[in-house]
């Protein structure tokens, strides 16, 4: 029987389909995103190194995050806190 016959969660492929691109690998508006989370965060989320194909989209994804996670009724800090714990539960590799 397989995982989608028995309605179990399918393992997720070792490799990714697109590859993440690094700070190197980018250029212009997108470089200069990714300078930035590199300078707050220390690396570039892998969301982000793998929308750097298209940077139409990365741009807009960041401005949207900004949005979600910046200031608001919400603290910046429970926001933060919510991701990380999100992370874990999912085995994220961050």
């Amino acid at each position: 029987m397989s995982d989608a016959d028995n309605g179990a969660t399918p393992a997720l492929d070792a490799e990714a389909r697109l590859p993440r691109l690094a700070p190197d690998d980018v250029e212009g508006e997108t470089r200069t995103l990714f300078d930035a989370f590199v300078r707050t965060r220390g690396k570039v989320p892998n969301l982000f190194r793998v929308a750097a194909h298209r940077p139409p989209i990365v741009q807009t994804l960041y401005a949207h995050m900004q949005a979600v996670m910046g200031a608001g009724e919400v603290s910046v800090l429970l926001k933060e806190l919510l991701s990380v714990r999100v992370s874990q539960i999912n085995d994220c590799e961050y």
